[in-house]
Parts: structure tokens; C-alpha cells; sequence
């Protein structure tokens, strides 16, 4: 495969600003389905480059890149899609904020790497819906927490018999957030459950003491079901933990800590799993002990569980057998 041309895409909610990159051309597209096809006419007409050797290259920004994600890889042209802070961090340092400006800027960054790019490659629909049922559930998980944390503030100050009725509009809406939970949580369950290749997934990454299924939901889809990442560190340092060095030649030693550019959502949840790990496994509660009795740091001992899980997780995956705690066993 060779890259000769490069579509930068500036997609916002309603329009796409699109530059090729040679040429230096650029024009304005509606983002729905008839302007990407469009733009699409548009970039292999005034690229005068065949559809393999051209590559399309923007930002991802959710729901506003949907219709250009599925519309490109549906119709078999090659996409890199980009977190937007790795394009910024390329480029330099520049100035202000320009929708035009930042589709160059993307044309730029996607020539310079574009022997360097590994083309898109869209999950199965399965694991899109459970994402979306992911960030549903997280919003409605932390108003129920919310409307709970209020409540129970209220309650301890404020005096029942005259506030009766606050009271009552926030315990209905927290069980009716509970219940909607529970709905998410079904449907996932169902989509996971009519997937052969998500079910068995499931089993196998659950059968790790400490792993449940919120965590092994997050896992699966944002592995793509363990085809985007290879080697589990790599999936340990997109959510924040791997810890990296800080030096350089005598005079600057700092700290060796995790990055904060990291999708802190996993770390958050593979962190509950190292805390129950800790309280349900033997072999982790004794590990824990034991470093914390030779003055080791509790931090940094619980971010070496967090890694231990997160290599048995990929070590099942890649192996097809769910874990067996050998301690169980051990006389």
C-alpha cells in the first residue's frame, strides 16, 4: 500500500473542512451522509489519485465523525482516525483556532506519517453498541450518585416533616436511574450474550478474581476485542498504568509515575478490580502484605496489581482457558 495524497477533515457538528494535501485545496462539506459523498467525489477528482493510494485522516469527535467512519470504511477507502492531541503535540506550537487552519494541520500531520499509519479498522456493530450502552450507563451512573450524595446531605440537615416532598422527587428519580441502569445493563448483557466470540470473552476474563463484568465489558470494546492492542502494556499505558521514567542526565530525576493523558475511565475501574483483588484473592492479598510489610509504597504495590490483572487478562484472551488460582491447590 502506498500513500500518494491525504485529506485533512475538520469535522464539527454540522459541517466537514477538508484540504487535500498536495494540492493545497480545500472546500466545505456538509457532515451528513450526501456531503460526505461529496466530499469524497470531491477529493478523488482534485487529488487525481486513485482510491488505494489515498488515505483520509481526522479527529475523533464521537458522534460528529459517525456517518464519515462508517461511510469511509463502508465504501472501502483507507481512514486513520486520531486523538487530537497527538496532532497538536506533532505540529508545534501554534496560534488561535481555525476550522480551515486545523484541516491543514491534519493534512499535514497525516504526509508526514502516512508511511507510518496503520489504516482504520472498524470494530464489529456488537462492540460499538455496548460502547454507546458504556457511556449511556456512565452518565446515569454518576446523576444517581449525584441525586444520592444530595439526598443524603439534605436528610442530615434539613428537617423531614417540611421538606417531604424534595425529598420524595429525588428518591423517585434516583430508583427510576436505577432501573434505567438495570435496563442498560440487560441489553448489554443480551448483545454480549448473541455474540459468540463477546461471550465467550466474557467468561473467560470473569473467571479472573477481581475482574467483573463492568471492567470486562470496558476491556473488550476498547481493545476491540483484544485486536487493537497486542501486548498488554501497551493497554496498560492507554489508561494511565504504566509508570514512566522521568530524567535526564544528572541534574533532572524526577518521580517515576503514570501519565494524565490516559483514558482515566479504565484506570478507575482497574483499580476497583486490584482493591477486590486484593480483598478476595489470596495470592494478591499476600503479594500486597507482604510488599507493604518491607516499606514499600501503597500506591505504587496497588498499580502492580492493577498491571498483574490486566496481563492475566490478555494472557486468558490470547490463551482461550479461563485462570486457574493455583494457590487453591497449593498444600
Amino acid at each position: 500500500m502506498e500513500i500518494k495524497e491525504v485529506i485533512g477533515i475538520d469535522a464539527s457538528k454540522l459541517m466537514l473542512d477538508c484540504r487535500v494535501h498536495t494540492k493545497g485545496t480545500q472546500d466545505v462539506f456538509d457532515n451528513d451522509l450526501g456531503g460526505i459523498a461529496q466530499m469524497v467525489d470531491w477529493a478523488l477528482e482534485t487529488s487525481g489519485t486513485a482510491k488505494e493510494n489515498l488515505l483520509f485522516v481526522f479527529e475523533y469527535t464521537g458522534l460528529y465523525t459517525h456517518h464519515l467512519v462508517r461511510y469511509l470504511y463502508g465504501n472501502g477507502f483507507l481512514l486513520h482516525v486520531v486523538p487530537g492531541l497527538e496532532i497538536k503535540r506533532s505540529l508545534g506550537i501554534s496560534r488561535g483556532k481555525d476550522d480551515k487552519a486545523d484541516a491543514e494541520r491534519i493534512a499535514v500531520y497525516g504526509y508526514r506519517k502516512r508511511e507510518e499509519i496503520e489504516p482504520f479498522q472498524m470494530a464489529g456493530e456488537s462492540l460499538e453498541r455496548i460502547k454507546r450502552f458504556m457511556s449511556m450507563r456512565k452518565k446515569l451512573v454518576a446523576q444517581k450518585a449525584g441525586h444520592m450524595a444530595t439526598l443524603g446531605e439534605q436528610r442530615r440537615v434539613l428537617d423531614v416533616r417540611t421538606e417531604q416532598v424534595l425529598f420524595r422527587v429525588q428518591e423517585e428519580l434516583i430508583e427510576v436511574l436505577g432501573q434505567q441502569i438495570a435496563a442498560i445493563e440487560r441489553e448489554m448483557d443480551d448483545v454480549v450474550a448473541a455474540n459468540p466470540r463477546l461471550k465467550e470473552l466474557m467468561r473467560l476474563l470473569t473467571s479472573i478474581t477481581g475482574i467483573g463484568k463492568v471492567t470486562a465489558r470496558f476491556i473488550i470494546a476498547y481493545t476491540a476485542g483484544f485486536t487493537a492492542f497486542d501486548q498488554w502494556r501497551k493497554f496498560a499505558s492507554y489508561i494511565g498504568i504504566a509508570p514512566y521514567p522521568y530524567r535526564s542526565g544528572t541534574s533532572i530525576k524526577g518521580r517515576t509515575k503514570v501519565s494524565h493523558l490516559a483514558r482515566k475511565e479504565g484506570k478507575v475501574l482497574i483499580h476497583m478490580c486490584a482493591l477486590t483483588a486484593i480483598q478476595y484473592s489470596p495470592e494478591m492479598r499476600a503479594y500486597y502484605e507482604r510488599r507493604l510489610k518491607e516499606g514499600k509504597n501503597k500506591m505504587s504495590t496497588l498499580n502492580i496489581i492493577r498491571n498483574k490483572l490486566l496481563a492475566r487478562v490478555f494472557a486468558v484472551a490470547k490463551r482461550g482457558t479461563p485462570y486457574v488460582d493455583i494457590m487453591r491447590y497449593a498444600a
